[in-house]
């Protein structure tokens, strides 16, 4: 069993902590579903304000659900399409305040307002990407979006494995 101090003071404390507990999670494994399912799981507890936490794995291409916490999700996103595909393509974070503004965003669960997406990306490789979700318009900002860019690059290479 995993036991883990996560700060509840400042958002650079929590992603600080959320870092040395995924670090601890994954170090030395290296199944890609087994890591993915315990960074989705630790983000969603320790992370407020969310109604989805997962992956989405590069499969020929495309983007397919990986290991997640929350209600059933899309399966298949196609590159380009969506804040999750837009991300994959251009593997850059994809930050959105709000998410009716997005245009072609695929509303897999009609309760989220933000999102965050970060591609995973590893010798070069897209791995896939982290999605999270809120149901709070503005939930996600620049810290957030560093915070989980770091999490992703400390995960890229224990998912290539």
């Amino acid at each position: 069993m995993y036991s883990f101090d996560i700060a509840a003071g400042s958002k650079a404390e929590l992603y600080r902590d959320l870092h040395a507990a995924l670090d601890a999670l994954t170090s030395g494994e290296t199944d890609a579903v087994a890591n993915m399912a315990n960074a989705a799981s630790l983000i969603w507890q320790y992370l407020p304000d969310l109604n989805w936490a997962g992956f989405y794995r590069n499969v020929g291409g495309e983007l397919v659900l990986g290991p997640f916490q929350g209600k059933a999700a899309c399966i298949r996103i196609p590159f380009g399409k969506g804040v999750c595909g837009a991300a994959a393509e251009s593997r850059e974070t994809q930050l959105v305040e709000d998410v009716h503004a997005f245009p072609g965003h695929i509303a897999c669960d009609a309760a989220s307002n933000a999102e965050l997406v970060v591609p995973i990306v590893h010798d070069g490789r897209l791995i896939g990407v982290l999605d999270l979700d809120s149901p709070m318009t503005g939930r996600f900002d620049a810290e957030d979006a560093a915070g989980c860019e770091a999490l992703m690059r400390l995960l890229a290479p224990r998912l290539s494995g």
